[in-house]
């Protein structure tokens, strides 16, 4: 048995030193955030968007202008793509439901499933007019009913991008804004003078995006840690190697740091795979960026058998695992860390990314081991409650309650139990517990 390595990408030194980079970066940037609110934004979105508006806040008419300027198809599009997700994110909603139950007679426990009071929807648009990532927070928190729903995005091109307005609107965002990067978590999070803060933070975007979200967590509640794209091919030769690298390069294209990794049992569609990747470079209109993310962060892996593949996966555990091989439920039913999977070649990433109904948001750098990605459930705040409804039921429970306390010394709440057993059982309980 063995797994080798035939390319590998960048060390995970090379990568922890990045990230210490971004991470210095990010924590500066944000204490002039909170320090001078729009000020500092205003200065941020200059230097790195050159973007300087009356208002970073699109007025009504703003909107309805930018609407004008999509086309109908295109409209159409979103539209579709907006149904999917809200249906798909509809009946996930549809299978949480509040309970209540008596467990025992007199006690009754119950939890209610309530909204995230106001969220911060963060939407890319700097290098790629990110329409999709609008369907999958602002939607999907739409669904959930949160009160207040923020959304950010950067301008593109100098100017907001019309699609990804467009669909932020259509989602349902109550405030849309036109900033991005650090500036536009740190206001929706820290607040500014004209940015009432949200609770939570939720959305992908770059490293830096990322970063902040991370060190805004605790402040605001968080999605999840969304980073810079990885993508998965687990493959074997039940498919060719153009299709193979197809769908890593299609991925690549996402950033300069995106991993892209080939996990099969063959080292001819390895081989082959390698060639197609070069050949296709040669005419991928976005090869320029893509290429970097191959060729520092590309890998390609060889097993022997379908147990190390496996293996492999669940170790990397990428944020979109497409499987393709003559087992793909067995990998359904074997993987346990990962963002998203998409299994079968009739399917791929970008369905995922853009219309089929599954979010797109999801966990990368290895947190699919402890999460899953971004979804309706996100939104909503399980909150539980107890109520006793008979003398004796308070009074059975009294006394169990009483005597834990006391095992653990604490007086004080072993007579929040007693008082009780007082009152509503009429027994004197002496000093220390109720003994009964």
């Amino acid at each position: 048995m063995a797994i080798n390595y035939i390319k590998k990408g960048k060390t995970a030194a090379d990568k922890a030193l990045e990230d210490a980079q971004v991470s210095e970066v990010v924590k500066n940037t944000l204490e002039v955030i909170e320090e001078s609110g729009d000020k500092a934004v205003r200065e941020f979105s200059e230097k790195f968007d050159n973007y300087s508006p009356k208002s970073y806040k699109l007025s009504s008419q703003e909107i309805d202008n930018l609407i004008a300027k999509v086309s109908d198809r295109d409209m159409k599009d979103i539209k579709f793509a907006q149904e999917q997700v809200r249906n798909f994110a509809q009946a996930q909603r549809d299978s949480m439901q509040d309970i209540e139950v008596e467990t025992m007679p007199g006690v009754i426990l119950g939890h209610k499933n309530i909204p995230v009071q106001s969220v911060g929807c963060y939407v890319p648009a700097g290098k790629f007019p990110m329409v999709a990532s609008a369907h999958m927070s602002i939607v999907t928190a739409s669904v959930a009913r949160v009160p207040r729903i923020v959304a950010c995005t950067p301008p593109y091109q100098g100017e907001p991008n019309a699609a990804v307005i467009a669909a932020m609107h259509l989602g349902g965002a109550h405030e849309i804004y036109v900033i991005g990067g650090i500036q536009a978590v740190g206001a929706m999070a820290l607040g500014t003078e004209t940015i009432v803060p949200v609770d939570m933070l939720v959305g992908p975007g770059n490293a830096y995006v990322a970063e902040a979200k991370r060190q805004l967590f605790g402040r605001v509640g968080i999605d999840l840690f969304a980073g810079p794209t990885e993508t998965m091919v687990i493959a074997d030769e039940t498919v060719d190697a153009e299709l193979c690298a197809t769908d890593l390069l299609g991925q690549a294209e996402h950033g300069y740091n995106s991993p892209a990794v080939l996990v099969t049992n063959s080292q001819n569609l390895a081989d082959e795979t390698l060639k197609e990747i070069d050949r296709i470079l040669t005419i991928l209109p976005t090869a320029d960026t893509a290429g970097v993310s191959w060729d520092e962060y590309g890998e390609v892996v060889v097993c022997d058998t379908y147990d190390e593949m496996l293996e492999v996966a669940n170790e990397i555990a990428s944020e979109h695992v497409q499987v393709m091989t003559n087992r793909d439920d067995w990998f359904l039913d074997n993987m346990h860390s990962y963002g998203a999977l998409f299994l079968g070649p009739r399917t791929n990433v970008s369905n995922g990314d853009k219309v089929i109904g599954t979010n797109h948001t999801l966990p990368t750098k290895k947190a699919g081991r402890y999460t899953g990605g971004l979804w309706v459930g996100k939104f909503l705040k399980t909150h539980s409650y107890q109520k006793i409804t008979t003398d004796e039921a308070a009074v059975k429970i009294g006394r169990y309650c009483s005597r834990l306390c006391m095992l653990e010394s604490f007086v004080g709440h072993a007579e929040q139990a007693n008082i009780r057993v007082r009152r509503y059982g009429g027994e004197d309980v002496p000093y220390g517990g109720a003994a009964k």
